[in-house]
């Protein structure tokens, strides 16, 4: 089984404005051939699908996009969606409800945010085959969208191995691997920029991990983070933004990233291929020229996290493989589920 991870995907803004005018599938460019291989497609989407709503006091960016662009989603074969981040509720709950709606219509799930706690909280399932997959996602900003027992909101955990929600986190992953093949975590956290790893963030992706998580995929900040080999599963600390508008810092690079393509064979993941991509003109493309710059950051990045990869120069790829050749293998057996 094929799995492509996305980063944030951002439809509002200028680029809603573009997508009035153009195809659903342009701000995905020359990535959707790469994507359309994958059995399964997730992302993080960065703003609500919506036409009403009010926007929220108090925020200084609000991204909406028009609710029509869920065939936007459609166009690249996104089957599920995270929406445990701080835009899902830019405009309020009615949008928010909007955007549920429109997401079951068209067959794509999502986790992470709902009318009510249990529902932010509730893992989601695609099968493939024989093969089924279940997604569980959280994020540690924004705790005033908590969802409850009585209110809608996101699914907030806050990165803290004190606090009662980590707990029950942890507890979640544990029952909901006992019923699946292969559970991926899905982290909107930590600050924008920066691209070390906080020390809080790998004691939780390794809690997540040893609790039976099999992948932890991160984002939130704009620019990608190195990827950590735990128990032979990924952590994916950090996937950049995928599509979005936004000003490019010349530092960091928030224009940059990848596609990150799982290989798993049932229920254990086998390679990580990271495709590297530019976003130009609120389109992304798969890198040409740079490619190899993007990719030996990121190779010097997981380095420091004890993580061998290889270039593949015919393909423009950069290779992680799992396996006890990896030095942060050496002490840690497979999680057995």
């Amino acid at each position: 089984m094929q799995i492509a991870l996305l980063g944030d995907v951002m439809l509002g803004r200028l680029v809603n404005d573009r997508l009035r005018m153009a195809d659903p599938a342009y701000p995905w460019g020359d990535t959707l051939p790469l994507l359309r291989q994958a059995d399964i497609r997730f992302s993080n989407l960065e703003c609500v699908l919506a036409d009403d709503g009010t926007p929220m006091p108090g925020k200084m960016y609000h991204f909406r996009s028009d609710v029509k662009n869920v065939e936007s989603l459609r166009s690249a074969g996104i089957d599920v969606v995270s929406l445990a981040n701080n835009h899902v509720l830019d405009f309020g709950v009615d949008a928010l409800r909007e955007m549920l709606s429109a997401l079951d219509q068209h067959g794509i799930l999502r986790t992470g945010a709902g009318m009510e706690l249990e529902a932010a909280r509730r893992p989601v399932v695609r099968r493939v085959g024989q093969a089924v997959a279940r997604f569980i996602a959280f994020a540690d900003n924004h705790p005033g969208w908590e969802a409850t027992v009585r209110a809608p909101g996101i699914h907030y955990v806050p990165v803290d191995a004190r606090d009662r929600r980590v707990t029950d986190l942890l507890e979640l992953v544990r029952r909901t691997k006992r019923r699946v093949q292969l559970l991926i975590v899905s982290a909107h956290w930590g600050a924008n920029w920066g691209s070390d790893v906080p020390s809080a963030h790998q004691s939780l992706a390794r809690a997540l991990m040893d609790a039976g998580a099999d992948v932890v995929f991160g984002h939130s900040a704009h620019i990608f983070r190195g990827i950590e080999i735990y128990r032979n599963r990924p952590i994916i600390y950090s996937a950049g933004d995928f599509i979005d508008d936004y000003a490019v810092d010349p530092d960091e690079r928030n224009d940059q990233s990848f596609v990150f393509l799982l290989e798993t064979t049932g229920g254990v993941p086998r390679t990580l291929r990271l495709h590297p991509t530019n976003i130009i003109r609120l389109q992304t493309r798969l890198a040409r020229r740079n490619a190899r710059e993007i990719s030996g950051r990121m190779q010097q990045l997981s380095s420091q996290l004890g993580t061998r990869s290889s270039w593949i120069e015919g393909e423009n790829v950069l290779e992680i493989r799992f396996g006890t050749d990896q030095p942060g293998n050496r002490s840690f057996a497979v999680n057995p589920g």
